[in-house]
């Protein structure tokens, strides 16, 4: 038994679809990794705020479009894995024994349960299938910041945080006047926002000039 206080970092994540809370304590010594359950709470200690309830639900819905790398692998099935896969305008991947796969528009949920169905019976008895996104498509900085142009996304990016990204405001930005066009909004209307308005991939932030 270890003596003394230990460094623990506390990280919290909550299931979209789950009332259960996951709390992972990682201990300075030896690398040792505890995960423990505990009841879902609007207002207990271990509660999401708002935006990071907000975030999680934004994440577990979150659409492949091209621009994203993703990993498909199959537990204890190296021939199934496939790994850093670009997706592109095509829409498909290449699968073992499945073959082309639409995957554009799908949530990373989609697409394990496609391959878990295409494997399931007559190649693997219970095959455990895992899609992870290794790089998000970029999102897009324009107007008065000092760098204008393209960024990898960073999941929980904000306004805030792009324009950190994109070298910050010019002398004559004004804070006041950030507009947005969401990806996904068929419109493309602009729409204004805050700084702590949270940012998704392939959305195109605009900063405009003070003239006051």
């Amino acid at each position: 038994m270890l003596n003394g206080p230990l460094p623990v970092t506390l990280f919290r994540y909550m299931h979209s679809f789950n009332t259960t809370v996951v709390v992972s304590l990682f201990l300075g010594w030896g690398g040792v990794a505890v995960a423990a359950d505990v009841p879902a709470s609007t207002s207990g200690e271990y509660a999401l705020n708002p935006q990071s309830a907000q975030r999680v639900s934004a994440l577990s819905s979150y659409k492949l479009a091209a621009g994203d790398v993703i990993s498909i692998r199959v537990l204890g099935e190296d021939e199934f894995t496939r790994e850093k896969i670009r997706l592109t305008d095509a829409g498909t991947v290449s699968f073992p024994t499945i073959g082309e796969i639409k995957v554009l528009g799908r949530t990373v949920g989609d697409l394990e349960a496609i391959v878990v169905a295409g494997l399931k019976g007559r190649i693997l008895v219970n095959p455990k299938v895992s899609v992870q996104i290794d790089e998000y498509r970029p999102f897009y900085v324009n107007g008065m910041v000092d760098k204008p142009g393209g960024y990898p996304f960073q999941p929980g990016l904000t306004v805030r945080k792009a324009v950190s990204l994109a070298g910050g405001f010019k002398e004559r930005a004004s804070p006041s006047k950030i507009f947005v066009i969401r990806e996904d909004d068929p419109s493309q209307k602009a729409q204004k926002v805050d700084l702590n308005t949270f940012i998704g991939p392939g959305d195109i932030l605009t900063v405009e000039e003070s003239f006051f």
